[in-house]
This record gives C-alpha cells, sequence and structure tokens, in this order.
C-alpha cells in the first residue's frame, strides 16, 4: 500500500479526545511592572492560546491535575516558559514578567520542540514581519543575502540560492513549511527555487548542521520559508503588497488571508510579479557585450502563483490540505556557448542576443496534522506530507534544448511523548522519494531516483539554568539510475601545443550502463544552553553528520547550460590510459559518504539597550564533493550559427577555440571550513537604533589550496529610525576582496552597498497602510559577487528606487 493510504488511514483512525480542563488566568507584565498588551500565552503541546487585552490579562484553558506549561511571547520581550501544576479548582492571579530585549524573538516552526532563536544551542535567523517585506525579492538567495553568515550565488536577479558558511547546493535544504520544496535549484545555480517570499509569513535559516529534522541533504543548514497555507488558527486577515522597481521595471503584486466558518479554516493567497531586462551601473566593462545597451541579456522574468488551503480544526488539534500552483519563465543569462567575447564579428554578436529563458510549472499538495493528548505517554502526534510535480525547460532560440522534470513525495510522522523524568522530545519517521529526470541536448546529468526512508530521536532536559539537547537519525538512501552515459570525449589543453588533434565533430561512441548506489549515513548532534544570568546565555554545539553525494554530483556527463562548464561527475575520472579520444574513464573505486564534524560556540546577550550575539564554527569534512577545474576544455556539442566563419579563419587563427567549455570534475577531498559571526544592537535613543554585523568563512583544502567561490569578509551597518507614523532605514554593506581562491579560479575585488528605505504607515477604511520608498545600490557600484558563477558577466543591478504599498487589515 502506498505511504499516502497509509498516513490517511492513520489520520482517520485518530479520533479526537476531550480535554478535561480548568482555567488559568493572570497577567503579563514588564519588568518595570507595566502591562504588556497583545502578548500571546499559548500552552504547550495544544491548540490553546490568547491574547493579553489592554491590562495585560488572559485567561485560557489547560488540563486539571497535570504539569501545564505556558509559553508567553510579545514584541521586543524575550519569550518565557513557565511550568505550572494546575489543580482541579484551576489557577488564579499568575503573574508573569517578561524582560526586554532589542532582538527580533521569534518561535522556529522548523523544530518539533518549541524553541525560539534565543533559545537554541544551534545559530538560527528568522526575517519576518516589515524586515522580510522590504528585503523580500524576485529569488529566494537575493532575499536572505543581508542576513548574517548567509550569501546569494547571484544569477542574474532570475535565480538564486541562499549560501550558508560556505555551502549551498545539495549541501542547504530548502523547504516549505518543513517539506522539501521539490524543484531542480540544488542541482545547478540556474534553476530557480520554487518558493516565493511574497506570500511568506517568515523564512527560517538553521545555520550550521540541521540533519536531525531533515535529512542529510541539510548538511550544511536549512531555510524553511513559512506560511499558513494550512491554516490553524480561528481568525479573519488579509495581506496584500504592491511595487514597482525601477532598475528592471519589476512589478509585483501579492496577497494572502484567511478566514474561519465555524470549525473550518480557509486560507487562499496569489502573487503576480515581472520584471526587464536589468541595468548595469554606469557603463561597465562585463567581459562580453551581454549587457550591450547598459542591460544584461535574457534577465527578464514574469511569474505567478497561487495557493488554496482548508484545515478541520479540533478540540486538540487540526488536520488541513494544501494545493499550490506555481508558474514562472524567466532568462537565463551569461548563456555562451564557450563563454568567448563576441564582439569582433556580427553574426557573432546576433548568435549572443538569442533568446535562452527556462518555463518552470510546479504544482504541490502538502498535508499538515497535529493532534495533542491529555492523557497517556503520547502527548503530540504531527503529520506531513507532500506530493510536488515540477518541470522546467529551456528554450533557446524558441525551440526546447532540456527538460527537467522532479516527481517528489515525502512524509515525516513525529511522535512527542509526555514530559518523563523531566525530558521532552520523541521519535520522526521520515520517508521521502524523487524521481528526476533531465531530457534533451543539454542534459548533463542522467535520469534517476532517489528514495530515503530514516528514523530520528530528539530530547532535550532543563537542569537548572541549562538546558541540554540531543538527538540522532539513522537512513537509508537508495540511488539509482539506469542509463548512465559516458560519451566519448576528446578533451584538451589550452597549453599552445596542441590545436588540431581534437576532433570538432563527427559520431561519437557512447557506452550505457547502470547504477544502484545504497548509502547508510547516520548523524548525532548534543547542544547545550547555559542561562547563566537574566539576559545573557552560551551555547555549545556538536555535530556528526553524514551524506551519500547527489545524482549530479555523482553521475553528470555533459556541457551544462548554467554555469557554462562541462561537468564530470565523481563517478569518473581522468583516463589512466591517456587516449587521445576518451580522456576520462570510469571510477571504479568505491563512493564514500560525505561526513562532516562539526562545533559552534554562541554567545548572547539579549537585554537591556545593548544586543550582541557572537558565533564561531569550526567544521570538519571528509570526502567534501566540490567540483575542480582540470584545465582542459571540451567541445559544448551545439551547433554553432558562425562554424563557417571560424572554419574560413581557422587557417589565419589557429588557437581559435569557439564552442568549447572548461571541463569540471567532481572529487571528494578532505576540507576544513571555519569562521565567525557577530551581531550587535545598540539602542541609541527611544527612536533610533544601530546594527552592525559581520561575517567570515574560511574553506581549505587538507592536501593545500581553497575551494572555489567561497564568501568574503562582509561588514554591514544599519541606522534606523523608527516614530509611531515612520520608519527609516540606512544600510551599508563592505564585501572585502576575495583572493584565497581555487587554482584557475580568479580573484574578485571590494565593493561597497548603499542602501535606504523609509515607511510611512496610516489607518484608512479600516486597514493598517504603509507606503514605502525603498533604494538599492544608491551609489551604482559595479559590484561583483564572488560566489555567483556569472561574475564576469553580470554585475549586481545599477542603482534602483521601488515605491510600494501594503496593507493589513
Amino acid at each position: 500500500m502506498h505511504y499516502r493510504n497509509k498516513i490517511a488511514m492513520l489520520v482517520a483512525a485518530t479520533f479526537s479526545q476531550q480535554l478535561w480542563a480548568q482555567s488559568v488566568s493572570g497577567v503579563v507584565l514588564d519588568s518595570k511592572g507595566q502591562p504588556i498588551a497583545g502578548a500571546e500565552v499559548s500552552l504547550a503541546g495544544s491548540q490553546a492560546r490568547v491574547k493579553t487585552d489592554a491590562a495585560g490579562t488572559f485567561l485560557l484553558a489547560a488540563p486539571a491535575g497535570q504539569l501545564a506549561e505556558l509559553h508567553v511571547e510579545a514584541p521586543q520581550f524575550a519569550h518565557r516558559n513557565l511550568h505550572l501544576n494546575v489543580p482541579e479548582a484551576g489557577l488564579n492571579n499568575v503573574e508573569l514578567r517578561l524582560a526586554p530585549t532589542l532582538l527580533e524573538v521569534i518561535d522556529i516552526k522548523a523544530s518539533p520542540l518549541h524553541a525560539s532563536a534565543t533559545e537554541s544551542a544551534l545559530p538560527v535567523s528568522v526575517l519576518s514581519g516589515e524586515q522580510l517585506k522590504m528585503q523580500q525579492a524576485s529569488t529566494l538567495g537575493d532575499t536572505l543575502k543581508n542576513q548574517v553568515g548567509v550569501h546569494s550565488n547571484f544569477y542574474g536577479s532570475v535565480a538564486s540560492s541562499p549560501i550558508i558558511r560556505g555551502l549551498d547546493g545539495p549541501r542547504v535544504m530548502i523547504t516549505q513549511n518543513g517539506l522539501d520544496a521539490g524543484d531542480a535549484s540544488r542541482v545547478g545555480p540556474d534553476h530557480s527555487v520554487a518558493s516565493e517570499a511574497g506570500t511568506a509569513q517568515q523564512i527560517e535559516v538553521l545555520r550550521g548542521p540541521a540533519t536531525l529534522f531533515y535529512g542529510s541533504g541539510a548538511i550544511g543548514g536549512v531555510v524553511n520559508v513559512v506560511d499558513e497555507r494550512v491554516p490553524t488558527r480561528r481568525e479573519t486577515q488579509v495581506n496584500w503588497q504592491l511595487e514597482r522597481q525601477s532598475v528592471n521595471n519589476e512589478k509585483l503584486a501579492a496577497a494572502a488571508g484567511q478566514t474561519s466558518v465555524g470549525d473550518v479554516a480557509l486560507y487562499a493567497d496569489a502573487f503576480w510579479r515581472e520584471q526587464d531586462n536589468y541595468k548595469i551601473p554606469g557603463v561597465a566593462e562585463t567581459g562580453s557585450d551581454e549587457a550591450a545597451g547598459g542591460r544584461v541579456a535574457n534577465t527578464d522574468a514574469t511569474g505567478k502563483g497561487g495557493t488554496v488551503g482548508a484545515s478541520y480544526l479540533l478540540p486538540n488539534g487540526f488536520v488541513g490540505v494544501s494545493v499550490g500552483r506555481l508558474e514562472r519563465q524567466y532568462g537565463i543569462p551569461g548563456h555562451s556557448h564557450g563563454g568567448h567575447e563576441h564582439e569582433e564579428h556580427e553574426a557573432e554578436a546576433d548568435h549572443a542576443e538569442e533568446r535562452v529563458f527556462a518555463d518552470l510549472e510546479q504544482d504541490r499538495v502538502q498535508l499538515h496534522s497535529q493532534l495533542n493528548f491529555s492523557g497517556g505517554p503520547l502527548a503530540q502526534l504531527n503529520v506531513k506530507a507532500g506530493f510536488t510535480d515540477y518541470q522546467h525547460a529551456e528554450i533557446e532560440d524558441g525551440a526546447t534544448g532540456t527538460t527537467f522534470k522532479n516527481r517528489s513525495d515525502e512524509a515525516r510522522l513525529e511522535l512527542l511523548h509526555r514530559e518523563w523524568l523531566d525530558w521532552r522530545g520523541g521519535l520522526s519517521l521520515h520517508y521521502k522519494h524523487s524521481d528526476f529526470a533531465a531530457v534533451g541536448d543539454e542534459a548533463f546529468t542522467p535520469p534517476s531516483t532517489q528514495e530515503m526512508l530514516a528514523i530520528g530521536w530528539m530530547e532535550e532536559r532543563h537542569f537548572g539554568p541549562l538546558l541540554l539537547q540531543t538527538g540522532a537519525r539513522l537512513e537509508r538512501v537508495t540511488l539509482k539510475a539506469d542509463q548512465v552515459l559516458l560519451p566519448e570525449l576528446a578533451a584538451h589543453a589550452h597549453d599552445g601545443s596542441e590545436h588540431d588533434d581534437h576532433d570538432h565533430g563527427g559520431d561519437q561512441l557512447i557506452r550505457t550502463f547502470a547504477v544502484d548506489q545504497n548509502f547508510k549515513p547516520y548523524s548525532l548532534s548534543a547542544g547545550l544552553v547555559w542561562e547563566y544570568q537574566d539576559g545573557y546565555n552560551a551555547a555549545l554545539s556538536l555535530s556528526r553528520s553524514g551524506r551519500g553525494p547527489s545524482a549530479s554530483e555523482l553521475l553528470s556527463f555533459g556541457p551544462h547550460i548554467g554555469t557554462n562548464a562541462y561537468e564530470i561527475g565523481a563517478l569518473f575520472h581522468r583516463n589512466p590510459t591517456q587516449d587521445p579520444h576518451q580522456a576520462f574513464a570510469l571510477n571504479k573505486d568505491p563512493v564514500d559518504l560525505e561526513v562532516s564534524n562539526n562545533i559552534d560556540l554562541t554567545w548572547r546577550k539579549y537585554s537591556g539597550d545593548v544586543a550582541l550575539i557572537l558565533n564561531a564554527f569550526y567544521n570538519q569534512v571528509d570526502n567534501y564533493y566540490y567540483q575542480q577545474n582540470t584545465g582542459l576544455f571540451a567541445e559544448d556539442g551545439h551547433a554553432h550559427a558562425d562554424d563557417e566563419h571560424n572554419e574560413a579563419e581557422h587557417t589565419e587563427e589557429a588557437h581559435d577555440h569557439s564552442g568549447e567549455l572548461p571541463v569540471y570534475l567532481f572529487r571528494a577531498a578532505d576540507v576544513n571550513l571555519h569562521g565567525f559571526e557577530a551581531q550587535l544592537i545598540w539602542q541609541i535613543a527611544p527612536q533610533w537604533r544601530w546594527t552592525q554585523q559581520v561575517d567570515y568563512v574560511r574553506a581549505r583544502l587538507d592536501a593545500g589550496g581553497d575551494l572555489p567561490r567561497t564568501p568574503p569578509l562582509r561588514l554591514q551597518s544599519a541606522l534606523s529610525w523608527q516614530s509611531a507614523e515612520f520608519s527609516a532605514e540606512l544600510r551599508y554593506s563592505h564585501y572585502s576582496k576575495q583572493d584565497k581562491v581555487e587554482t584557475l579560479e580568479s580573484a574578485t575585488g571590494s565593493y561597497n552597498l548603499l542602501d535606504a528605505n523609509v515607511s510611512y504607515y496610516l489607518d484608512l477604511f479600516d486597514q493598517q497602510l504603509a507606503v514605502y520608498l525603498k533604494g538599492q545600490n544608491l551609489t551604482d557600484e559595479d559590484a561583483r559577487v564572488h560566489t555567483s558563477f556569472l561574475k564576469d558577466k553580470a554585475p549586481l543591478p545599477g542603482r534602483s528606487i521601488g515605491l510600494g504599498i501594503r496593507g493589513e487589515f
């Protein structure tokens, strides 16, 4: 029986339990004894939650005769947990005091155990509210690029993924409400992440290994996009936003709303986004005429999507489902077969202007359920399941070249036990299956299926001021591919000694074989949070995480349009026989697991007029899979319109290499990544706040040398002002020169960015409105992103002014 049928039977068989409860009433006060209005008081392990009134008072139901845990949160205050024994007669006049904090303390939805960012041993960042609305961009990586420890692999404003502490791709998992995004963004930088920040409630970034909850694909971290597509509350609320940007004529319209009818909660959202090719700073030299006319070609995009969801609200939980549709068309910038300049010949210039774009579609269904129990050893049962049907076609000059498809199923079952000897935690069962296929002329990786089955265990306990967090996870991962190709490839070097020995065409001999790889990675984690003084804590996190290589890292063999490279997987190696017609051969060595051993140290001060967070990390990785530039070049296999022209000139210029790509080979090596992150927030005056942050990562091979595309040292400073009707922020970012580069990788110069925004708030037509103006790269800096595959062709956009309005009612 298919696992989705089993889950449906499990949820249907679970019945609602009557919670025999008594009332708990009290008041929430600040450190000076003043009432806090609008604070949310909830009962851990249940749906019971209320907000305090103007006098700070609350009233909610809790199970009688049991130990209850109240959780209290309010803006600009540190969260607080309080354990209470609820007698049969209930509790009255409970007094809860909250300490003020400059940090935005938000509960983390990515973890089944209740925690906020300041209560976690693992460093966590949450982007939400006003900051999310002001920083949201058309791509996920560009939305998160100002978060500490997070960079973007900028791909011409049409696609980008977050880089966490120098790690990206298959090491950073992108999830939507805790389930894999199910797209193809982990395969290449030109593949868009299938999520939309315009309708998100918050975006969470877990820095460092988060494999216990998400699996080996999260060995470098997790980005969890949270929305209310499966609603859990009886409330009516609508949010909407309109925005226009000058640098690319971007237009955005987004809206999300929810309501309830009896015991049924309803949700819907929709967005539409459109942008033209973006302007570059001044008259920048781009290394080619990709930016002719002051704009970067193929950086236009259109996108639209929508989601509907409904939940049945039970006395002890909810069961809900959502259905979403996403469509995007976006250019693929920097596309030129061989990546050379096209300035001297008209035919070549015409070739550079070919319209190359991706057409993306995704359908997604999610099931979420949470049931809480008042008796017995089981306290909570959480079920999450999803089905995703994704595809995108890469279209060149009106013809489809390659189509990527990914059909995925995923299910997670979490069984949380009642507190036992003061321990809280539970068991997690996780299943995921993906069927990935790339078909076409530039399908650099073969069709494959991957299946993962895992069991995880997590526990935490307070020992006075100490919070101990532990866990373990065991996986079985199977990777199968029936049509792995090993084509004949006469790769060669550009060393001036060989120009005519390689074949420019003709029939090729292609070997085909099957691959069936099985991996059993496991992960262990232990963390300690020490609240040694009110408003201060220190944290230590230790983890050991394993990961098997992805299909693209292992099986690739072909030209990749997005990276302008000929990519070859770790299943192959340089041919030891030195066959001039076959530069690579099958690697018969066993495929090793990538193993990360990570340590994190954190110190936090979150009370008073100055807040400070310091993080230091060291990550030693065995068998780290990365792309190494071999120094060889290979034919891209593409038919060029200017081949006759090149052949005519060949007698005069024997060194012409148009139509060739550099060859990159995936290999495994031991590496060390270490670095630090720091954030300081100073409330200078009641309306003025200064924020300073810095992050740095150093990524080196044990055998000597550096990893490619490592983010540089970054310093950011922001001055903000807030009143009842206005808010404003001025942000300065300095990116240092990056000269710690791999062999054959070029260094990138330093640059500075200046951004600003101002908002005006008003109440109109029974809704709260905000009219805002924001400017990006105000100094029109020519900035090259070192982590981008297009840094030599596509600088960051030039000066941009954005105007928008958003409302809530």
